[in-house]
């Protein structure tokens, strides 16, 4: 379930920790499943106009899978950071990506010194910091001059039935939660993002849709894939008793029922990708 960041009732502090907490959850699994956004990886770094020599922060950057696939992409004399609120998954990322440097970082108070980086990357990142204009402006701090900015977000929910049949299914199954959260869904207008990032002070902006195909052979493999990278969710559907979480396992066929395919599911989800540069 999700709310807005206007809500009166929103705690911004309270949220990052459960977030923090969901990921940090969900670590180990993370990195397996994030391969059903192998193509959108590719769509963001090619967005980013990567070349050898770069310095690149990956920005809630997870277990290190986009941040590893932009280092070959800035070689030879290029360093890729991988920025990450929860210790976890920067865990799991030196482990399995010892070639990239990791740092701890919050998006909205990053430890990086003013004009670091030639790049920074965010993927499926921004809608997930209580202050989104924080965060933009904070990006575009470490930027070099002439520094470019590629982040991806959800499109609005009835493009993204990758997330939405779940957050469908929890809504009509479970009583209203009793924490406020943001909505991800709230920058998936390209004329909001636009607004964002040149509030933020960032120019040659432009934002575009990709689209994410994925496929699932039962709503069993459907709703495992949505816990793995679930983020602050995580928790607290962890923590419902056994029988409601074989519920909604279950019972998220409901909402894919349109999405039927054969044997099986087929999804087609929306990101925009925006890019913008900082003058």
């Amino acid at each position: 379930m999700t709310t807005s960041s206007t809500t009166l009732d929103f705690d911004r502090q309270r949220f990052k920790q459960l977030e923090r907490a969901g990921y940090n959850l969900i670590a180990a699994r993370y990195a397996a499943a994030s391969l059903l956004r192998a193509k959108l990886h590719d769509a963001l770094l090619d967005a980013a106009a990567l070349t050898g020599g770069l310095e690149v922060l990956d920005l809630a950057s997870g277990p290190g899978t986009l941040g590893q696939a932009a280092l070959p992409r800035v070689s030879p004399g290029g360093r890729v950071v991988a920025g990450d609120l929860a210790e976890a998954m920067l865990a799991e990322s030196r482990r399995l990506h010892p070639g990239i440097l990791h740092a701890a970082a919050d998006a909205e108070h990053m430890p990086f010194s003013d004009g670091r980086f030639d790049r920074v990357l965010c993927g499926l990142g921004l809608m997930f910091f209580p202050d989104e204009a924080l965060a933009l402006s904070e990006m575009r701090r470490v930027l070099k001059p002439g520094g470019r900015l590629a982040v991806s977000v959800w499109a609005d929910a009835a493009h993204v039935p990758l997330v939405e049949c779940a957050l469908a299914c929890m809504r009509r199954l479970l009583p209203a939660p009793k924490v406020a959260r943001l909505s991800i869904f709230r920058l998936g207008d390209p004329e909001r993002m636009t607004a964002l990032l040149a509030a933020a002070g960032f120019e040659g902006i432009h934002v575009e849709a990709c689209e994410l195909p994925s496929s699932f052979k039962t709503a069993e493999e459907f709703w495992q894939a949505f816990l793995d990278l679930a983020g602050g969710a995580a928790g607290s559907l962890g923590r419902l008793p056994s029988a409601t979480q074989d519920e909604l396992r279950t019972g998220v066929a409901q909402e894919l029922a349109p999405y039927a395919s054969g044997e099986g599911y087929q999804l087609t989800s929306r990101v925009l990708i925006a890019t913008a540069e900082r003058p």
